[in-house]
């Protein structure tokens, strides 16, 4: 089996020394060549030649943004008829490297590089794969989730102060989402949801979109919003229809619970939806797998079912 190791050196939970360990531990199982990104969207690059040469296997080392952005490369590898093209396209295989590591774990996988990489050799000897679905904003696929409006905005800012030297902490994206909520303007909703033959949904301020759950961890603990969301169904959402003190904060401790999820009638949730458009009144920011990604005023979302094989 021909593999390519996507290693993003920015990754946080790995040295040097850990790095090399992997690299043995890997080529003990699968004929591997080592690929170091240089910069944002290299790892699209990367594995997008991976895919064109016609290797069997690409590994990504980094967070779930090196993740997101080997799945584009893979993606847009024209790979033929559609109903061959996962078959087709080489396997993704995800060694858990940045802080969070959402996908890795909702695929099973420990958080822990050292213990996933054990997992992911245990997979290979035996051959075990997948095939999931993924979500699609325009033409940025995403693994888990997507969003419009606050979330994003808490994105832009953590990447900000991580390029100022901060570490991706818990503390670091609470702070973020206190300063952004009281730079909101939360009584003027923005965003439009249009499902296909059926009346417009206005007034909406916030728009998540989950591929599979959970949306995210605080540490170890899961925040689910949307339980039923799963790499075997159409798209989840959760959208909100005002961002005022009271209601918000009722709707984030319901987010924080393990045993509760959003209700109420300023929340909007629907299951497995397998396409939809979201209207902004102005540009409003967005991001793919917890990647800002600038300003839109539209995008069409798609879920793609048995897009892509992953070992796990």
């Amino acid at each position: 089996m021909r593999a390519l190791l996507v290693v993003n050196p920015n990754a946080t939970t790995t040295t040097e020394r850990g790095r090399d360990i992997l690299v043995r531990a890997l080529r003990s199982q699968v004929d591997l060549d080592v690929a170091y990104t240089r910069r944002r969207g290299h790892a699209a690059d990367l594995a997008r030649d991976a895919a064109r040469d016609g290797l069997d296997l690409v590994v990504t080392l980094g967070g779930d943004g090196t993740v997101n952005e080997a799945v584009n490369g893979l993606m847009t590898f024209d790979a033929g008829p559609a109903a061959h093209r996962a078959q087709e396209r080489p396997a993704l295989a995800v060694v858990p490297g940045g802080s969070t590591n959402v996908f890795a774990r909702a695929l099973g996988l420990p958080s822990d590089w050292a213990e996933g990489t054990g997992a992911i050799l245990e997979a290979l000897r035996d051959r075990r794969e997948r095939l999931i679905g993924l979500g699609r904003a325009d033409d940025r696929y995403f693994t888990f989730c997507a969003g419009l409006g606050i979330d994003a905005e808490v994105v832009r800012r953590v990447d900000q102060a991580r390029h100022k030297g901060s570490t991706s902490t818990p503390l670091l994206y609470f702070r973020a989402f206190v300063a952004q909520y009281a730079a909101t303007n939360r009584r003027v909703p923005l965003l439009t949801m249009q499902l296909p033959g059926e009346p417009a949904t206005s007034g909406l301020t916030w728009m998540l979109v989950q591929n599979t759950a959970p949306w995210t961890y605080i540490g170890e603990r899961i925040v689910n919003p949307n339980p039923r969301a799963s790499f075997d169904t159409g798209l989840d959402v959760l959208g909100l229809r005002e961002l005022q003190i009271a209601a918000s904060t009722r709707t984030v401790a319901q987010l924080l619970s393990s045993r509760r999820v959003p209700k109420g009638k300023q929340v909007l949730r629907l299951h497995d939806l397998p396409g939809f458009t979201l209207t902004s009144a102005k540009p409003i920011a967005y991001q793919v797998d917890g990647e800002y990604l600038g300003e839109v005023d539209k995008l069409d979302f798609a879920s793609v079912p048995g897009a892509l094989r992953v070992v796990c």
